[in-house]
């Protein structure tokens, strides 16, 4: 029997891409000429929690019940472990909110059907940086897994 990948996993462009364009992003979304853009995606300035260093990175802004998550496996998520204060460029508006790092896989596969349902399969791929298998939502208990395979969790930003 063959093995078969599984329902979710990784789908990021090349680090030398993202290189580029993240800071292209980021003065994009400053502007109106961001456009629609600006709803999907947020500017997220956050203090490193051991180097004292700023980081700026955009990203996908998911907002699930009125509330604003970042959902993400990158490095960058470990400055809100036990919470930061982020400057939260969302919409043309820029607001200081706090952040809290979720990593409850049943939390965050939560999260991750609920986002992927609402943009639809082929969509949330792209907004979520995932691959679906199928041609389809996966279930919650296939994005708890790849949650837990891929240490995917949630950043929830609140006033």
């Amino acid at each position: 029997m063959t093995d078969q990948s599984p329902a979710v996993s990784l789908s990021h462009p090349p680090a030398a891409l993202m290189r580029i364009v993240n800071p292209l992003l980021g003065v994009l979304l400053r502007t109106p000429l961001g456009g629609p853009m600006r709803t999907q995606m947020m500017v997220v300035t956050v203090t490193g929690r051991k180097t004292g260093r700023q980081y700026t990175i955009p990203l996908t802004a998911h907002v699930v019940d009125g509330i604003l998550y970042a959902m993400t496996t990158a490095a960058w998520k470990n400055n809100f472990r036990d919470g930061a204060t982020a400057q939260v460029l969302h919409n043309g508006t820029t607001a200081t909110m706090h952040g809290e790092l979720i990593t409850d896989p049943d939390v965050v596969a939560g999260l991750a059907v609920r986002c992927a349902q609402s943009y639809g399969a082929k969509r949330a791929q792209t907004m979520m940086g995932l691959k679906f298998r199928d041609n389809r939502v996966p279930t919650l208990q296939e994005f708890t897994e790849a949650v837990e395979r891929e240490r995917y969790v949630a950043v929830r930003f609140t006033n």
